[in-house]
């Protein structure tokens, strides 16, 4: 699958910011949990765009104490093949860092999300591989600044049903598929379509809007307080 196209370069707002955090050498740190999906490594060439350290684990091959002794300021956890039953580490690690990193979940780990909190992942109506689908959102969280609907690409079969689980439903597709996930308190958010897909309109604006969310905790106040300045800095 080809990857979205690289975000051009601005000047102002979050490009400002963000370029003179990395000038003065303070590359934030990403962990990307890698759940034997081909789709994981256009997700990683998305985030190289933004100049960040970057950590890629097999989903069985890290321990938690791993991911706390690296102390990131961003988790992503990727596409799988299967369900989450079979997503290593992911739901663990969703438990451990939800309410101190901002984390990321895209197809499976959104299915992850669902299921840490109540959900249930089950065989989708009809599977969607490689199509494109129009996604309706209310323009929060990591979805400000998109137009409602939007295009996207799918590639799954199961899908997310949440009952009377605490995280909000923040997109839905034409035919009422979950395709995004919120935690209401804390920076937690998944798509279950795939941001990183050439189809996919506005995916780096998505992505942009994930970075703004961190990291939530600094090595310093000076740091934190350049953080707090980028506009749309929001749960």
């Amino acid at each position: 699958m080809q990857q979205a196209k690289p975000p051009r370069l601005r000047s102002g707002g979050f490009f400002f910011l963000w370029r003179r955090i990395v000038s003065e050498n303070q590359h934030p740190k990403i962990v990307v949990i890698d759940n034997y999906d081909s789709f994981t490594f256009n997700l990683v060439q998305m985030f190289m765009q933004y100049q960040m350290d970057i950590k890629i684990y097999r989903s069985d091959q890290v321990l938690l104490e791993d991911i706390e002794i690296l102390s990131p300021d961003y988790i992503v956890i990727s596409p799988g093949p299967k369900n989450p039953a079979y997503s290593g580490v992911s739901m663990p690690l969703i438990r451990s860092f939800f309410q101190r990193i901002p984390i990321l979940g895209v197809c499976l780990g959104m299915q992850c999300m669902g299921e840490v909190f109540g959900g249930k992942t089950v065989r989708a109506c009809l599977p969607v591989h490689g199509k494109t689908s129009k996604i309706h959102h209310a323009a929060r969280h990591i979805f400000h600044g998109i137009p409602s609907p939007f295009v996207c690409a799918r590639y799954h079969s199961l899908m997310t049903q949440i009952g009377d689980s605490v995280l909000e439903i923040t997109a839905t597709s034409e035919d009422g598929v979950i395709m995004g996930l919120s935690h209401p308190e804390y920076p937690l958010h998944g798509v279950q379509f795939h941001p990183e897909s050439f189809l996919t309109e506005y995916g780096f604006t998505l992505i942009e809007n994930f970075l703004k969310l961190g990291p939530l905790k600094t090595p310093n106040r000076k740091t934190e307080k350049k953080y707090e300045q980028i506009p749309g800095n929001q749960y």
